[in-house]
Order: C-alpha cells, then structure tokens, then sequence
C-alpha cells in the first residue's frame, strides 16, 4: 500500500534533518567532570586532612569548607622564573589543577592567577559550581569565586580597585586622599552568598596583593582597604549579621608588619625598619619621577608579577612627601581597626593549640614556627610551612582569615595539611606533585550563634 502523504521537497528534507539534528544535540547530556578531568595526566600528592575538632561537640551553625589556591596563570610562566619546573606548559598542567581543586569538595573556591578561563569555566561548571570572575584593568588574570550552586545563591557582589581607593577622609589642600606609593592593578573581589536552605549567609573576598617584596607600605594599604570594604559591602546589603571570609596571595610572610597589622599585633621596632623604606612615591604615581637606568626592574611589567630575584630593590621611585598622603604607621593602624576587630586565621588559630599535644616527631604538619622563630606570644607561628615553593622563593603568602559577625563566633573544625619540604623540592610546580607554585589551602569552618 502505498503513503498518501506527499514527497518532501529537498529543501524540506533539508530542515527535517537540521531538526533532528539540533534536537539530538539539545539531549547530549553535558560533560561530566570524569570526561573533563583526566586522573592520569591529574596525579598530584595527596595531602591529609587534619580533624581538629569532632564535628558532633560543636553547637549546630553554618557549616562551610573553604579553599584558597593560587593557580599560578599561564600567561605569567617563564622558564627563568621555573628552570627546574618539569611541567611549564599548560597541557602538563592544567589536570592537576583541576583535580586536586575538586577533590578537597569544597563548598566554596577563592581562586588567583586565574586565566584561560574557557577551560577552567566547563570543569566547575561540570561539577556543580557557580562563579563570579574579575580582573583589574588590562589584566591578563584574575579572581575567581566558584561555590556550590546547591547550597548557595548570589546576593551581591563588589569589586575593589585599590589603585582607586581613598584612605584619607579629610580633604587638606594638596594632599593625595589615595596614599598610594604604586599604581599595581591589584583588586579585590567581594561577593555576598546566603544559604539555599536557610537565612544565614556570608560574605566572601578573594585578594592577590601587589607582589613587590619591598612596596610593605602599599601591601599594607591595599591589605586595610579590602578588611575596610568587606565590612562597608556586608552593611550596605543590610546584612553586617553576616560573617566573612577573607583569603587569597596576600604577598606577606606571618612575620611581615602586614600580618602583624592585620591580626592585631604590635608592630616591632625590627618590622617597623622593614616598612620605612617603601615609603616612596614610584612613577605610576607620579610621572615626574626620573626612570632608573635601561632594564631596571620594578614590578610594574604583567610578566613580573612573581619576580625572578627575591632581594629586589625598590627602582624608579622617589622619596614620599607630604602631600603624596602616605598615612603613618599610627594612621595604618587605625584604618586597619577602623574596620572592626582583627582578622583571625583559619590555621593560626586552630593549628595552635591542637599541635601543642603532639611531639615533634609525630606533628601531622609542619608549620612556619618550625623554620623561623617567632615567641608564642605572637600570633603566625602555626601558619603552613610553605605556601609558595620554587627555585627563587620559598615563602608563605596565602592565607583564610575570618571576620566574625556581631553576636557570631567561629570555630575551624579541620585544616588541609601543608606539603612536606622533601615533596616540594627542588621547585614548584612539579609532574605528580602540584600545578601551582603555590599549595593550595583549605579549611572547614563553623559559624555559631552566641549567648546574648
């Protein structure tokens, strides 16, 4: 028996199978995160996690696990700056990374260095999180904040400019209300996340502070100013009832006057030497300035950000005046409290008294107080050993500070231990052990109501 219905012409056939065809393509499932991420090319060292506190001898609260990680950004790789690196290239690199950012599960990323973002953006998106990306201008890299889109929702979120951040609220004829010694780029990145379940929330800042050992001044600034606008944000989305988390590079070792300024400890006369030479005005800033000599070298190129030298010296800058704006060590201080209580680290806090009970020779980590002395009394002892390991520097630089809210306390129930020494060398990044030159960090973090 032959159809009744009529013959298709061929430009009809033509749009039948362009149908079939977007229809099929509409069913593909998207790609997991097993198809993205290959565990082969993926093999990192596995580092454990440390249970400080027993989750069930804590109150009820908003539980949340947290991770820092500079990814180190291809577009800042050079051999010079990695010659014993046996993975530069982004292919070498790339599954490590991914791998060893979601195995931790963690239910929100602070991501630095961050670029080739058309490869990054499918592996979180395959594995449930959502983002919110920002650069400062020109930058070829930026911040990220990835969190889980089950658990949280965006409220709000803020970008800070410290090139364009005032620090001085009085206007004096003359004087600079910026105070900046160097115009870095450097940003911060804020945003708001309330809890799909509930009303608590938080608020969440990632941050790379200017890289130049020497500029203490200017890291101390940009350091005072994001404490400042995380606390200015929160109220003006009406919830200063919400707590923060504040981490990232932060380009300060725990026994550099910004660690001091930013926890609360006095500044000591020895960290007081370290901060008066950067008060200095560099040609970003004023372009009067004469340049130093052909090749010099001051931090202001984008493939500099992580300086080959460690003992550079400050070029193409000139005495501070007056009328620059600089504020004082007493006038930092104030800006820094200005803002509420100090931060309090995640690991200083936790790793602290947990350690004491262990020997030496049983101490599930190794901390920055093991290498460098530093008196009990003062706070950054207990940071990671390391957080940035290569060829030419071997520091500490990234940390999870935390701001309580009022009527809220916070308690680190685990920390990520920190790699050992003999597993970083001789350099980062290194096949099987880390796609980064920095170590990623990790905390789990509990938010609790208290008595009033």
């Amino acid at each position: 028996m032959t159809s009744k219905r009529p013959s298709l012409t061929a430009e009809q056939l033509a749009l039948s199978e362009a149908r079939k065809a977007k229809k099929a393509k509409q069913n593909v499932a998207a790609p997991t995160t097993a198809s993205l991420v290959n565990d082969v090319k993926g093999r990192i060292i596995d580092r454990k996690w440390i249970q400080i506190k027993d989750a069930d001898s804590i109150p009820s609260g908003h539980r949340v696990k947290i991770l820092t990680w500079n990814l180190l950004a291809q577009c800042l790789v050079r051999r010079e700056l990695f010659p014993n690196s046996d993975c530069l290239k982004a292919v070498q690199r790339e599954h490590m990374l991914y791998r060893e950012m979601l195995q931790h599960n963690a239910d929100i990323l602070c991501l630095q260095e961050v670029d080739r973002l058309e490869k990054l953006l499918p592996v979180l998106e395959s594995a449930g999180y959502a983002h919110r990306y920002a650069a400062g201008p020109n930058k070829k890299h930026g911040c990220l904040i990835a969190f889980k889109k089950d658990l949280y929702e965006e409220m709000g979120l803020k970008l800070v400019l410290y090139d364009k951040e005032n620090v001085r609220d009085t206007d004096e004829e003359g004087v600079s209300l910026c105070g900046s010694t160097f115009r870095t780029r450097n940003i911060g990145h804020i945003v708001a996340l309330k809890h799909t379940q509930c009303d608590e929330g938080l608020v969440i800042a990632t941050t790379h502070l200017f890289w130049h050992p020497k500029y203490v001044y200017e890291k101390a600034r940009q350091a005072a100013i994001l404490k400042r606008e995380v606390v200015r944000f929160k109220q003006s989305i009406g919830h200063d009832d919400w707590p923060c988390i504040i981490s990232g590079d932060f380009n300060f070792t725990p026994d550099d006057p910004v660690y001091s300024l930013i926890v609360g400890d006095p500044v000591l006369p020895v960290q007081e030497e370290k901060l008066r030479p950067s008060y200095v005005v560099h040609t970003t800033i004023d372009p009067v300035v004469a340049t130093g000599a052909s090749g010099t070298t001051d931090g202001n190129n984008e493939n500099e950000e992580e300086g080959a030298d460690p003992d550079k010296v400050i070029t193409n800058a000139r005495a501070a005046r007056p009328v620059d704006g600089l504020l004082s060590l007493s006038e930092l201080k104030n800006l820094f409290l200005s803002s509420g209580p100090p931060l309090k680290s995640a690991y200083d806090s936790s790793l602290r008294g947990y350690l004491e009970s262990f020997s030496e020779s049983n101490k599930p980590t190794r901390t920055f107080g093991d290498r460098v002395s530093i008196p009990s009394s003062r706070l950054g002892g207990y940071e990671p050993e390391w957080t940035s390991y290569t060829f030419y520097w071997k520091l500490v630089l990234d940390y999870i500070f935390i701001l309580d809210a009022p009527q809220s306390q916070s308690t680190i129930t685990g920390v990520l231990s920190g790699h050992r020494t003999e597993d970083l060398q001789p350099g980062l990044p290194q096949l099987g052990v880390c796609g980064s030159d920095h170590v990623l960090l990790s905390a789990e973090i509990v938010f609790t109501p208290t008595l009033t």
